[in-house]
């Protein structure tokens, strides 16, 4: 199993000049073998293999005395980068979308390079610990958690952020089995996303969505400063770093909330149903595309799936269409603008919030298409139908849903502060 694990770097000031500089080198590096490809395409009408740009990379060294003081690790992965972007400039390419060629990278846009394999040691001295990198030096890191004992160290990129910070983001490898996934799985949940309520679930939880308008006005704000300032001055570049920092807080903000609120479906239950929604398509319409791009939807569907796949649950994502217009109960299809938020059923009389409905809808598509069993217990315990969804009876309608703040799952961790017997939800 591969993981990332990302830390705050504490360089002192010679060694940010130097990882600047290495950072910059890096970067013309990659310029050089952009052209190289261009090159290579006129002289012989096709683009040369990776291996065969990496093995310029001794001759260069010999003009070009910079690339001597950056560790030869780290300009293969240049090479290396540069093959990837062109891999998915041609997997575009076959979506349909019209592209060019790779352009040039400015030094905003290059912010990273990578040690692989070599080159890189932690190392615990003097009651802190150090990030050794082969001719930059020992850098102090901060590890606010540890790494697994059994963990191996594949490689590090250092990154730095707009702000100035810097960062180093270990790629490790755990020789571990993955938690087999139940074949009759007890708990199971289906949730549906939105805006006013983040994520609506069949077990009764609405979780509010983060409120994060002080942190937005704020940017406005120092937006406003920056525009105001002379371009290329001191000031203006203060004034961009403040502007940054205030990009970064809503990301760690929005970050925090995604990843626990993940963390809690794929810890508390045995089977996960969502929907596959086409954020990129929503984002191109017209019409809310602030507030769905704020929503982070795709991001919190691939933090829950990666979690849930760790933690040896079920995840399912299932066709979106149709989930809001039919019925939970009887299966028929009624069609309802926005602005109405209560699902009732003409045919049966069932009556539920809508977004409660659609979640219901999801676990059970959900349960069809991963064609799990159910294990005897839980169907003798809850009040389940045949498709494993737990319903109460149209005549009683459903129970409240207990509404839970966003603020409550970034302070403790979990939609709730306090589990109820699984017979008793």
């Amino acid at each position: 199993m591969y993981y990332s694990y990302k830390y705050r770097l504490k360089p002192s000031d010679a060694h940010r000049e130097e990882l600047d500089r290495h950072r910059d080198i890096c970067r013309q590096t990659y310029n050089h073998f952009r052209y190289r490809l261009g090159e290579y395409r006129e002289e012989n009408g096709e683009l040369p293999s990776m291996t065969s740009l990496r093995s310029e990379l001794p001759d260069l060294k010999k003009w070009w005395n910079d690339l001597t003081d950056v560790y030869s690790k780290v300009l293969q992965t240049v090479v290396e980068r540069l093959f990837d972007n062109l891999k998915g400039l041609s997997a575009l390419k076959r979506k349909g979308y019209g592209v060019g060629m790779l352009k040039w990278k400015p030094p905003r846009e290059f912010r990273s390079f990578t040690y692989s394999q070599s080159g890189f040691k932690l190392d615990k001295k003097g009651g802190r610990t150090l990030l050794r990198l082969s001719k930059l030096g020992d850098i102090p890191i901060r590890l606010h958690r540890e790494i697994p004992d059994d963990a191996k160290l594949k490689q590090v990129t250092l990154k730095k952020e707009p702000t100035g910070e810097w960062y180093a983001t270990f790629g490790v490898e755990l020789d571990r089995e993955p938690p087999t996934k139940p074949e009759n799985p007890e708990q199971c949940v289906g949730i549906d996303v939105g805006i006013l309520k983040y994520a609506h679930d069949t077990d009764g939880y609405a979780v509010g969505s983060l409120d994060l308008s002080n942190e937005r006005e704020r940017l406005e704000r120092e937006q406003r400063k920056l525009s105001r300032k002379e371009y290329g001055s001191n000031n203006y570049e203060r004034q961009r770093r403040r502007v940054a920092k205030c990009h970064a807080d809503l990301k760690r903000k929005r970050r925090d909330f995604l990843h626990k609120l993940s963390a809690y479906y794929a810890r508390e239950y045995d089977l996960v149903a969502v929907e596959d929604l086409n954020v990129r398509g929503m984002l191109e319409s017209p019409s809310n595309s602030r507030n769905t791009a704020s929503a982070a939807w795709r991001t919190f569907l691939s933090l829950l799936e990666y979690k849930c796949e760790r933690n040896g649950t079920h995840f399912v994502a299932v066709e979106p269409a149709g989930t809001t217009k039919e019925c939970a109960s009887c299966g028929v299809s009624t069609d309802k603008p926005l602005w109405v938020r209560e699902h009732s059923c003409p045919a049966c009389g069932f009556t539920a919030d809508r977004d409660a409905n659609a979640a219901r809808n999801i676990l059970s598509r959900g349960i069809t298409k991963v064609g799990v069993g159910r294990s005897e217990s839980t169907s003798s315990e809850s009040p389940c139908d045949s498709d494993g969804l737990r319903r109460t009876p149209v005549e009683t309608a459903l129970p409240v849903d207990t509404s839970v703040s966003a603020k409550r799952v970034v302070e403790a961790g979990s939609p709730t502060l306090k589990r109820e017997p699984s017979g008793e939800r």
